[in-house]
C-alpha cells in the first residue's frame, strides 16, 4: 500500500497505523532473514509510536504529514535512542546516542512511525551493500543477486513492504542505483534541500532523500524533510511550492527533454538499452519534444574519486592499526588511495566539477529534462564490489555519479524487467532546483506505466 492509500485508510477509519506497522514489522519477521535490510528494528517502540497515532486519528486529530506512516532510516543518519554504526566495527556503540539528523526529526515532527535501521556497506562507501558488522544485502527479486547500495537496506525494505518510505542517502548513486536493482522509486534531491547534520565525510556530493512506492509518496515525503536546519551552513530554504502539487500534475506536456543512450561514452547491456528506450518512447507519447542528445563531458570519475576517496581517507584517518585492519578491504584501498591527493589535486578536481556544473547549466538552458538509463547493467552477484570487467562500483555507476558532482536532481523510476526477472530503471535528470519538474515527469511516466502491480518480489 502506498503512503498515500495508508493515510486515506487510516482518515476512513477502515484501517488503523498499529495494523500497517505490525504488517510492517510481519514482513521483517517472514523475510529479512534472507535479505538482510534491516541492522535495528525497534518492535516495542514502533508498536507504542503507532498506538499513540491511532488514538490520534480516532480523535480525528493527526499531527503532521506522516502521522503513523511505518518509515525506517539507513543507518548513517543519527537517530536519538538507537545507535548509528555504519556498517563499522569501528564505532562504539556504548556511547550518547541522544541527536536525531535533521531529516529524521522531521519524521518524528510529522509522527511517521520509524521501525528501525537499514543496512550500508562501511561508511557508505561504495554502490553495494555488504560490510563486515552486518553482512550482505540480498536483492528480493534473485537473493543471489546484490540490491545495489549504499541504501540496499532502504531499497528492499520499501520493495518487500517492510515500511512505506525509507530514508536513504546518495554521493554517488547511494539512492538511485538500489533503487533502480529493486524496483523501487527513489529521488536525490537537488543539494541543499534536505538538510544534513553530521556533515558527510563526503562532503557536497552527499544529499539525504527518500526511497518509496510511489512518486507521490516520496513528494510527500519531500515536503516534511526539506527546509533549513541551523546545524547544516549549506542548507537552503523550504521551497515555497508543494511537491505533493507538483506529483500531482503529473505532466510533461511542451516539456523540452533530451534523452541520452549513453553520456557518449558508457557501454549499455543490450536488454537495459531496450527497456529504457521503450520508457523513453512514453514522453513523446504524453506530449513532451524528445530529441537524442549528450550533454557533451567527458566522463568524470577521475575528478570523482579524488573527492570521494579523500573522503575515505578523512573518515577513516583517525583509526587505530587494529580498527583499520576490520575494516572493508575495498575501503581500506580507497583511503589509502585518497590519503596520497595532495591539495593540489583536490582543488583540480574540484574545479572540475565546476566546469561540469556549468556545462549541465547550459544545457538545462537547452532541454528541461535529461533522460538515461540509471544503471548500464542488471543486478549482478551478491557480495562483491562489481562484477567481472570492473575494477571499483564506479565502473558500472557511469550515469549516477556525474549528477553528484553537479548536485542536481536525479530520480529513478522502474521502466520494466529483464528477461531473468530483474528490475531495470530510467533515470530522469533536472536542473538544480527543479525538483518539482523532475517530480512532475516521473508521475507522469508512472500513470502511464505504472509499476506496482507487478512490484512486488514476495508474490514474483
Amino acid at each position: 500500500m502506498t503512503t498515500t492509500s495508508m493515510l486515506a485508510e487510516y482518515r476512513a477509519g477502515r484501517l488503523s497505523p498499529v495494523e500497517a506497522v505490525k504488517d510492517a514489522l510481519g514482513r521483517i519477521e517472514e523475510q529479512d532473514g534472507s535479505l538482510n535490510a534491516f541492522c535495528l528494528v525497534d518492535a516495542a517502540r514502533a508498536l507504542a509510536d503507532a498506538a499513540a497515532s491511532e488514538e490520534r486519528w480516532r480523535r480525528g486529530e493527526p499531527r503532521g504529514l506522516l502521522d503513523g506512516v511505518p518509515v525506517s532510516v539507513k543507518d548513517l543518519l543519527l537517530t536519538a535512542g538507537w545507535p548509528t554504526l555504519r556498517g563499522s566495527h569501528s564505532i562504539d556503540p556504548d556511547q550518547l546516542w541522544d541527536v536525531d539528523a535533521p531529516s529524521v526529526a522531521r519524521l518524528r515532527e510529522h509522527h511517521a512511525v520509524i521501525i528501525g535501521k537499514t543496512t550500508t556497506p562501511e561508511l557508505g562507501w561504495k554502490g553495494v551493500t555488504d560490510s563486515p558488522l552486518t553482512g550482505v544485502t540480498r536483492n528480493p527479486w534473485d537473493t543471489t543477486k546484490t540490491a545495489g547500495g549504499s541504501s540496499g537496506g532502504a531499497a528492499v525494505a520499501v520493495a518487500t513492504g517492510m515500511g512505506a518510505i525509507a530514508l536513504g542517502t546518495d554521493g554517488g548513486g547511494s539512492i538511485r542505483i538500489p533503487a533502480s536493482f529493486s524496483g523501487v522509486f527513489g529521488i536525490k534531491p537537488t543539494y541543499g534541500l534536505v538538510p544534513i547534520y553530521p556533515a558527510s565525510p563526503f562532503g557536497t556530493l552527499s544529499h539525504v532523500g527518500p526511497l518509496s512506492w510511489s512518486v507521490r509518496d516520496s513528494a510527500l515525503a519531500l515536503d516534511v524533510l526539506s527546509g533549513m536546519d541551523s546545524r547544516d551552513w549549506s542548507a537552503g530554504p523550504r521551497p515555497h511550492e508543494s511537491f505533493v502539487a507538483a506529483a500531482e500534475s503529473a505532466t510533461v506536456a511542451g516539456m523540452r527533454i533530451a534523452f541520452s543512450p549513453d553520456l557518449g561514452y558508457v557501454s549499455v547491456d543490450p536488454e537495459v538499452a531496450a527497456l529504457v528506450e521503450s520508457a523513453v518512447s512514453v514522453f513523446t507519447e504524453l506530449g513532451a519534444v524528445v530529441s537524442v542528445a549528450d550533454p557533451g563531458f567527458a566522463d568524470p570519475v577521475d575528478a570523482f574519486h579524488v573527492l570521494w576517496f579523500s573522503g575515505a581517507a578523512a573518515v577513516t584517518a583517525p583509526l587505530t592499526d587494529a580498527q583499520r585492519a576490520r575494516l572493508d578491504p575495498g575501503l581500506r584501498e580507497v583511503s589509502a588511495q585518497g590519503a596520497e591527493y595532495s591539495a593540489l589535486d583536490f582543488i583540480e578536481a574540484t574545479a572540475t566539477r565546476a566546469a561540469l556544473g556549468r556545462t549541465m547549466g547550459a544545457f538545462h538552458e537547452q532541454y528541461d529534462l535529461l533522460l538515461t538509463p540509471t544503471m548500464p547493467i542488471p543486478a549482478f552477484e551478491a557480495g562483491v564490489e562489481a562484477p567481472p570487467g570492473f575494477d571499483r562500483w564506479t565502473g558500472w555507476t557511469p550515469f549516477t555519479y556525474p549528477f553528484n558532482l553537479t548536485q542536481q536532481p536525479a530520480a529513478t523510476v522502474p521502466c520494466g524487467f529483464t528477461s531473468a526477472g530483474l528490475p531495470v530503471g530510467l533515470q530522469v535528470v533536472g536542473p538544480r532546483h527543479a525538483d518539482a519538474r523532475v517530480l512532475a515527469a516521473c508521475a507522469a511516466f508512472e500513470q502511464a506505466r505504472p509499476w506496482q502491480p507487478n512490484r512486488d518480489p514476495s508474490h514474483s
